[in-house]
C-alpha cells in the first residue's frame, strides 16, 4: 500500500492499466515536473513536449488505433490524466482538449475522410487542436452563442469569436460551434491559415500559466462543406464533448491533490519545530488524515465513474458530480497543504501554490462549480433551474 493508495485501488486495475499508470508516472517525474516551476513563473508553454505526449500515447487514448489513437479504455485515460496533473494542470488541460474536445468529436461526428486527415497528426502531436464553444458574452450559457454560419455556395461563411480557448494560438485545427441560418448549432473544422481566421494569445494569467490560451476570431471565414462535421448537429453534440473532458478532469484534479498531499507529508516529516517534526503535532496529523480521506474518496469516485464510462452507462449528471466533487476536494487539499508548509507554501521551490492557482481555473472551466450543482439538481428533481 502506497501513502496515497490507502484503499489499494491499484488492486482494482488490470495489468494494462497498471502499465499505463506507471509509464505516465515515470514520464511526469522525468519530463514534466522538472520544468514546471520555471515554465509557470515565466508563462512558458513547453511546446517541445507535444511530440513526446504523442509518442507516449497521451493524445487520443480511447480513439481506435486505425486512426492513430491508443485504442485503450476510459480508466486508462483517467489514469493518464491523474498522473499528468501531478505535474501540472496546464499539461493535463493540453491533453484533455486534444483528446476529448478535438479528436473525439472528429471521430464521433466526422466523415471517414475527416478522421483519416486529422486524427493521425493530432495523435502524434504533429498537430495541436482546440475547441471553440465559449464566447465573450456566453460562458455558462452556450445556447446563447452569437457566432453565425451563413450558407453560401459550397459551404458557409463564419463570423463571430470565441474566448478562453486552450491551445488556440498554436492550433492547426479548431472544432468550432456556431448557429446556422436555420438556428441550429453546427460543428465545423476551421484550419489555421484560412482567410479571416486569427487566434491571438491571452496574456497576464495568474492561473494555468504553462497552458497557452487565446481567442478565436472569425471575420467572414469561408468554411467549405468538406470542413463541416455532418453529425455535429445541435447543442447536445457539443455538450457530449464536454462530458468526455469533464471525465478526465475528475481524475486529473485528484492527481493535483495527491501531489500537494505528498509534498506536505514529506515536508511535515522533515521540518522541525519546537524540537520535533511538524508531523508529530496533532493538528498536522488532523490535516493529513483529512486530506488523505478526501483523496481516497475522490479516487474511488473516479474509478467507479471509469467503470461506468467503459460500460457506456455514465450519465452527464454522474460526470458532473465527479468533476464538481473532485476539483473542490483538490482545492481544499491544496490550501491545507499550503498551511502545513507555512511561508514555504508560496515559494516556487514547491508546487503547492502553482497547483492552487491552476485549480482555481479548473473549478471554473468545463462547467463552473455552480453549473454542475444545477445539473445535479435538475437530475435529482426533474426541474431545470438554470434561469
Amino acid at each position: 500500500m502506497t501513502p496515497t493508495d490507502f484503499f489499494q485501488i491499484r488492486d482494482l486495475l488490470t495489468p494494462d492499466q497498471l502499465l499505463v499508470a506507471d509509464s505516465v508516472r515515470s514520464f511526469t517525474e522525468k519530463e514534466i515536473k522538472p520544468i514546471m516551476e520555471e515554465s509557470a513563473q515565466n508563462a512558458i508553454f513547453p511546446e517541445h513536449l507535444l511530440a513526446k505526449f504523442g509518442e507516449l500515447g497521451l493524445f487520443g487514448t480511447t480513439i481506435p488505433q486505425q486512426y492513430g489513437g491508443g485504442g485503450l479504455d476510459y480508466i486508462s485515460y483517467g489514469l493518464m490524466c491523474y498522473e499528468v496533473e501531478k505535474g501540472d494542470s496546464g499539461m493535463r488541460s493540453t491533453i484533455s482538449v486534444q483528446s476529448s474536445l478535438v479528436m473525439w468529436p472528429i471521430f464521433a461526428y466526422g466523415t471517414e475522410a475527416q478522421k483519416r486527415k486529422y486524427l493521425p497528426p493530432l495523435a502524434s502531436g504533429e498537430w495541436l487542436g482546440c475547441f471553440g464553444l465559449t464566447e465573450p458574452d456566453h460562458g455558462s450559457n452556450p445556447g446563447g452563442m452569437q457566432s453565425r454560419l451563413v450558407r453560401v455556395d459550397g459551404g458557409y461563411r463564419l463570423t463571430g469569436s470565441k474566448l478562453w480557448i486552450s491551445n488556440a494560438p498554436l492550433a492547426q485545427v479548431a472544432v468550432v460551434w456556431a448557429r446556422t441560418d436555420e438556428g441550429r448549432v453546427q460543428g465545423v473544422l476551421v484550419e489555421k491559415g484560412m482567410a479571416g481566421f486569427t487566434a491571438p494569445e491571452i496574456h497576464h494569467k495568474w492561473s494555468l500559466r504553462t497552458s497557452i490560451t487565446g481567442e478565436l476570431v472569425f471575420d467572414d471565414v469561408f468554411i467549405p462543406d468538406t470542413h463541416v462535421l455532418p453529425a455535429a448537429v445541435g447543442l447536445q453534440a457539443a455538450l457530449k464533448c464536454l462530458d468526455k473532458a469533464r471525465y478526465g478532469i475528475s481524475w486529473g484534479a485528484v492527481g493535483a491533490a495527491t501531489d500537494c498531499y505528498e509534498v506536505a507529508l514529506s515536508y511535515a516529516q522533515e521540518r522541525i519545530q519546537f524540537g520535533k517534526p511538524l508531523a508529530g503535532f496533532q493538528l498536522t496529523q488532523k490535516k493529513l488524515a483529512e486530506m488523505l480521506t478526501e483523496i481516497t474518496q475522490a479516487q474511488l469516485l473516479a474509478w467507479r465513474l471509469g467503470v461506468l464510462m467503459n460500460e457506456e452507462k455514465a450519465s452527464t449528471a454522474q460526470i458532473s458530480m465527479a468533476k464538481r466533487n473532485n476539483v473542490a476536494m483538490a482545492l481544499r487539499v491544496a490550501r491545507e497543504a499550503r498551511q502545513i508548509l507555512g511561508a514555504m507554501g508560496i515559494s516556487g521551490s514547491y508546487p503547492i501554490m502553482r497547483h492552487m492557482m491552476n485549480l482555481e481555473s479548473v473549478i471554473t472551466y468545463e462547467g463552473t462549480h455552480d453549473i454542475h450543482l444545477l445539473i445535479l439538481g435538475a437530475e435529482i428533481t426533474g426541474i431545470p433551474a438554470f434561469q
